[in-house]
């Protein structure tokens, strides 16, 4: 009887199931300060997702796609290692916190008996 070998996950299957920002980083090895990770974990994965998402990996075998993901994950992080969260206004709770406010009614001082 012949063994069926299973193959293992793609890159990006892993990437799917990973829980958290930290897990991003292991499997793609790349090195991070835990403190920037801590403040700007969110925004790292969505900037890394918007780089992803400028490419197409289809046609690319798994390793070309791993090498990918790493430079994405990498120059994301270089993106918030100069940079803050509110800088890059990716959430829209940023964006909203810089328009400006609405102006002021004016009332008419004869309605203000």
């Amino acid at each position: 009887m012949k063994e069926t070998k299973m193959s293992e996950p793609s890159i990006l299957e892993q990437l799917k199931k990973a829980s958290c920002a930290e897990e991003f980083f292991a499997l793609l090895g790349v090195d991070y300060d835990p403190k920037v990770v801590n403040v700007a974990r969110l925004h790292i994965l969505r900037r890394m997702g918007q780089y992803l998402f400028s490419e197409d990996l289809c046609e690319l075998d798994d390793a070309t796609v791993t090498q990918r993901c790493k430079d994405f994950l990498e120059r994301a992080y270089q993106d918030f290692l100069t940079s803050t969260p509110i800088d890059e206004r990716l959430f829209k709770v940023h964006k909203d916190a810089v328009k400006p406010a609405a102006p002021p009614s004016l009332v008419q001082l004869n309605v203000l008996k």
